[in-house]
């Protein structure tokens, strides 16, 4: 049995325990007690299992598998704890990964890398956007190009590649992202090149609960073509669109922006990284750098992502009409979020470049200089965006809900029918959130389908959305009297009403029982409802989908297993 070689056991330990530091810093208030509530980032103590998480709902599927998973997940662990173990799990899981692909390089080069890869813009406008499956994706991204390439090379997936796969699979985006992370590992780089089609069963057996949810409300699953020009790629301070993505940045809402993003540290930034991208990609092709994985995936995915986020840019009317025309088309008009696939070839070639200059500067360079050396290569990324720190500067912290949700939903159990979640806006800026953005999160507190407005307003904007039965609802609440109001929910088969009192917007009265009236939140029971259930072939197919799904799942348990057994007997048999 071959010896542990002591060198890469401490670098790989150093790298580790950077990485902490550098998530430590990142996420700062967000691991305290409460929950971290940011745009789309909503978690509550106990997400019900209802039909809409499992893509049942009457809107998209656009947190379809992710709420399911967290439905499931946090009848073990609170909810609170979820949510912790998931932001640390997305950067260092990212970190521990992309340190495996430069196992080759030395330690300086590979803490540079690390610090990149926490430490972007992409990381730190995404997390205050909330799209946390997102970054999961983000995280798995390295390790599916490693068991892609381990795949290729060997004829044998590892047994964790479809766990990795299946975490990289949460969302839409995501999962599309992982999947031609997948399938560009298996078709490019040596090896047998006949696994594409296993690649791909494998990919669409991850994706297939929002696949065939999406499928199932394709005739609502087209865009309004206006909100592409709002979503594309958008240029930050002194860089245009082209540039900010360069430097990973360019997201549409301006809000979530850092503030060091509009000024002169962004081109600072750009100017620090063009040379090392320039050095990073003359010394892997004069000297043949190996990696963990082939350098031709990372090259086209960079291509891919790049490319397709400056036509968001360069062309929003066209990518519109895509929206607007084709079913999901949608997906692809956030420009900036394309930008998960060019993260490992930028960080790889700085780690290049770093590596070389740190071998080149051996027995030229005191050692002072070579530590000066190393700390300016390890933490630019940090002096260009300082204000990445902390949890974004304190816009991550965790908070209390206040007693009055836990009452609503204990007031309203279960009942009968959906509820209806007013006033009918999508986002509010609570007081107790410490007024950051936040969508609404009372529907997802109660144990019924929450019946919400799917609508956006970007810029003043208003982004219709595409459910239909939030229309008909808006036109039930602007009839004359409460009675026929109720009447008129009930028949669609809304049983309550849950209304933010401190919400801005309208919310009309509805005839009904009031179980809850706080001053902050009022519940109120229909008289009567006509419940509504999805169509049995409906039922059939996301059943089969959520098996597809889980049998990924099971592959990876049953694998791992098998070969842990082998590991324990060639270690007793050592």
């Amino acid at each position: 049995m071959a010896t542990p070689d002591p060198r890469a056991t401490w670098q790989r330990a150093l790298v580790a325990l950077w990485s902490l530091v550098l998530v430590g810093l990142v996420l700062g208030p967000a691991l305290g007690p409460g929950y971290v509530l940011s745009y789309d980032m909503v978690w509550v103590r106990d997400l019900a299992v209802r039909a809409d998480v499992l893509g049942l709902g009457s809107g998209l599927p656009r947190a379809v598998p992710s709420d399911a998973w967290v439905a499931v997940l946090d009848e073990v662990v609170p909810g609170m704890l979820l949510q912790k173990l998931v932001l640390l799990g997305m950067l260092l899981g990212g970190a521990s990964g992309i340190d495996r692909v430069l196992a080759g390089l030395g330690v300086v080069s590979r803490l540079a890398a690390v610090t990149l890869w926490c430490w972007n813009p992409f990381v730190v406008e995404r997390l205050v956007l909330g799209h946390w499956p997102v970054l999961l994706g983000y995280a798995a991204l390295p390790w599916v190009l490693l068991g892609a390439t381990r795949w290729r090379a060997t004829g044998r997936a590892p047994w964790w590649l479809p766990l990795a796969v299946l975490l990289g699979s949460l969302s839409v985006s995501a999962g599309l992202a992982t999947s031609l992370v997948l399938l560009s590992g298996l078709v490019l780089g040596p090896g047998e090149r006949r696994l594409w089609a296993r690649g791909a069963l494998l990919a669409l057996a991850a994706q297939a609960p929002w696949l065939v949810s999406g499928l199932l409300h394709v005739r609502d699953a087209v865009s309004d073509p206006a909100a592409a020009r709002l979503f594309a790629l958008s240029g930050e301070g002194p860089l245009p669109g082209p540039l900010a993505a360069l430097t990973l940045g360019g997201v549409w809402n301006a809000e979530v922006v850092p503030v060091s993003r509009t000024g002169p540290a962004a081109l600072v930034a750009l100017l620090a990284l063009v040379p090392l991208l320039v050095l990073g990609v003359r010394r892997a092709r004069r000297e043949a750098i190996v990696l963990a994985v082939p350098w031709a995936p990372l090259v086209l995915l960079w291509a891919v992502g790049w490319l397709l986020a400056v036509l968001t840019w360069a062309a929003p009317g066209p990518v519109g009409l895509l929206a607007g025309v084709v079913p999901g088309g949608g997906v692809l008009r956030d420009g900036s979020r394309l930008l998960v696939l060019c993260v490992p070839l930028l960080v790889a070639l700085v780690a290049v470049a770093v590596d070389g200059a740190w071998r080149w500067t051996r027995g030229r360079w005191a050692t002072p200089a070579r530590v000066s050396l190393a700390v300016v290569a390890v933490l630019w990324p940090v002096t260009v965006l300082p204000d990445a720190a902390w949890g974004a500067g304190g816009r991550l912290a965790a908070v209390d809900y206040p007693v009055s949700y836990a009452d609503a939903r204990a007031a309203l159990g279960e009942g009968a029918g959906d509820v209806l979640v007013l006033p009918l806006s999508s986002y509010r800026q609570p007081d107790w959130n410490d007024g950051h953005k936040v969508l609404d999160p009372l529907g997802r507190v109660l144990l019924p389908v929450p019946v919400a407005s799917d609508e956006l307003v970007v810029d003043d904007v208003v982004i219709e959305g595409e459910d239909q039965r939030v229309q008909r609802v808006r036109d039930a609440l602007d009839l004359s009297t409460p009675q026929a109001r109720a009447d008129a929910l009930g028949s669609l088969g809304v049983g309550a009403v849950a209304t933010d009192l401190t919400a801005p917007g309208p919310a009309p009265d509805v005839a009904g029982e009031t179980l809850l009236d706080d001053g902050r939140l009022r519940v109120v029971r229909l008289d009567e409802v006509d419940e509504t259930t999805s169509p049995t072939s409906w039922q059939v197919a996301m059943g089969l989908a959520w098996t597809a799904h889980l049998a990924v799942l099971l592959a990876a348990v049953v694998t791992g297993v098998r070969c842990a057994r082998q590991r324990l007997r060639r270690n007793l048999s050592g």
